[in-house]
């Protein structure tokens, strides 16, 4: 066998030599045969395919071996006991052979190297117009898991007090439904999120999204409150799944820039939902009673499942998933919280998503209430502000992702959250007599807008920690998010419903809490110092 030499640089900028490629096995993988950086050194290649295997020596002190095999996994190891060669007699792991998640750019691999099964991460592959039809049907599938849950309790707004007539029941009792799948949703992600981890993600997320599909038919048909509050539980349990898996999912298929990237993608779906929720369910009541928007809803749910049935594979290897019962589940739950980075940014989205939960617990009475505004003028502050967070959540994903140091992102979107919350506290106050409405609404657009840099950022971070236990991250982020949401949000009334103050000193706490959060646990300058 002929070998030629090319110059190729080593860990210390030096130049040893390159080596040639050898044989092709029938599937075309090229084998590699690196020389020496010494002259007389051994050098030993190994082509592994289905049929070809070739051996090159040339005796020597120095050695290099480098393996292929075959086009699926390609692993090359590269040691040198020569300190003048490699900078200290060093074992080293390239991935120049590698796909690009052994860089750490492009898909997710498991222990063995093997790049995830299932849908292939478009966002970081570059290649045919197959796949990057497929990483919009990527998108669709995971935003429309992402979507759901909102659906599923904003759809249903405009039918409460048809609700209330038709069950012959209080509405306190009816309110109750939007309160028990509320509780659902957050339990429910405490559930699914460890159930993906050890059983993989297709198969919690099919039986999620089928109970789902049998609980909403239920309500649909209920013919109590009591039963219809039951099966609203379980049915927020069983949505959960698609929230909490979604997000693993993407853990499984992305990191770092990409990662943050899709995840502001997902946000304009997820972000958009709330605000046509109400209005499809408005609707829906044209044309049908409010057992319809259920019917509506369970329809939703069979077309999703028979997506992900048929176009979303399985995104967790075997080799990457935990084993164990309920003891094991606690102690990977335990560990993701004894982390300060992890946990710190799982406090800060969710003091962050409470200062929101507290805008939409409140600004309805605020602004009818107060301002003695319209609904038709409410719902016009409400979808602007919701086009405020998805358009700063796309300005986050396509033009600063890759450009600016997340962590300033976060810092920027919570600073303005901070001041947006405490000039509203002002207004409110009267200090300087009644605010405008004008003022108010200016407040809450600048307020809801900044949380667009928030979430994506902080929920990308919290998961590139903990790619061992996406599931597990991912529920933890999302019941702190609803848990703490749900306790801030009935602070907003304590003073009636005739003053602001108490949703403008709620938000601003809650905007606070989050910045000691960010800055006490997170803590980037210690890190970007250390890096540097």
């Amino acid at each position: 066998m002929a070998e030629s030499a090319h110059p190729a640089s080593t860990d210390d900028g030096t130049s040893g030599a390159a080596g040639t490629t050898g044989p092709t096995g029938p599937a075309g993988t090229p084998g590699t045969t690196p020389a020496a950086d010494t002259p007389g050194a051994t050098t030993t290649a190994t082509l592994t395919d289905s049929t070809a295997t070739t051996t090159v020596t040339d005796p020597g002190p120095a050695r290099s071996t480098a393996t292929a095999t075959g086009p699926a996994r390609t692993t090359a190891t590269v040691t040198d006991p020569d300190p003048t060669a490699t900078g200290a007699g060093t074992t080293r792991t390239p991935s120049a052979t590698d796909g690009p998640a052994a860089a750490g750019t492009g898909g997710t691999t498991g222990a063995s190297g093997d790049a995830a099964p299932g849908i292939p991460p478009a966002g970081r592959v570059k290649g045919t117009a197959a796949q990057r039809r497929t990483g919009l049907l990527t998108t669709f599938v995971l935003g429309g898991l992402t979507a759901l849950p909102p659906l599923s309790m904003d759809m249903y707004l405009p039918a409460l007090p048809e609700v209330t007539d038709a069950l012959h029941s209080r509405a306190a009792t009816v309110q109750l439904t939007l309160t028990a799948c509320i509780a659902g949703m957050a339990i429910g992600q405490l559930l699914v999120g460890p159930m993906s981890d050890r059983w993989g993600r297709r198969r919690p997320l099919l039986a999620g999204m089928v109970v789902y599909v049998l609980a909403t038919i239920v309500c649909a048909f209920a013919t109590t409150a009591e039963l219809l509050v039951a099966f609203r539980t379980v049915q927020g349990l069983a949505g959960a799944a698609g929230i909490v898996i979604a997000r693993a999912v993407v853990r499984d298929l992305y990191e770092g820039v990409e990662m943050i990237r899709f995840f502001s993608t997902l946000m304009l779906i997820s972000g958009t939902a709330p605000i046509a929720a109400p209005l499809i369910g408005g609707q829906v009541l044209r044309i049908t009673d409010w057992r319809g928007v259920f019917v509506v809803l369970a329809v939703v749910g069979v077309l999703l499942t028979v997506l992900v049935w048929r176009r979303l594979d399985e995104t967790l290897p075997p080799e990457r998933r935990h084993g164990g019962g309920l003891g094991d589940t606690l102690r990977t739950i335990r560990g993701l919280l004894a982390e300060r980075v992890f946990t710190g940014y799982l406090l800060s989205g969710a003091f962050a998503f409470a200062a929101l939960f507290a805008y939409v617990a409140g600004s309805s009475f605020v602004i009818q209430e107060i301002y003695g505004a319209s609904p038709q003028t409410f719902s016009l502050l409400f979808g602007i502000n919701s086009v405020g967070l998805v358009g700063m959540g796309q300005l986050n994903g396509k033009v600063l992702v890759g450009r600016v140091d997340p962590d300033k992102v976060i810092a920027v979107g919570l600073v303005t959250v901070t001041l947006a919350a405490g000039v509203l506290v002002v207004l409110a106050s009267g200090l300087f007599g009644k605010a405008p409405l004008a003022a108010m609404a200016a407040g809450l657009f600048v307020l809801m807008s900044a949380m667009g840099l928030i979430f994506s950022n902080t929920n990308a971070q919290a998961l590139q920690r903990a790619g061992h236990a996406a599931g597990s991250a991912s529920a933890l982020l999302g019941t702190s998010s609803f848990l703490v949401g749900a306790a801030a949000s009935p602070l907003v009334g304590v003073a009636g419903e005739r003053t602001a103050v108490p949703m403008t000193l709620v938000q601003l706490g809650c905007a606070l809490a989050a910045v000691a959060c960010f800055v006490g646990l997170c803590r980037p300058w210690r890190r970007t110092r250390t890096a540097r």
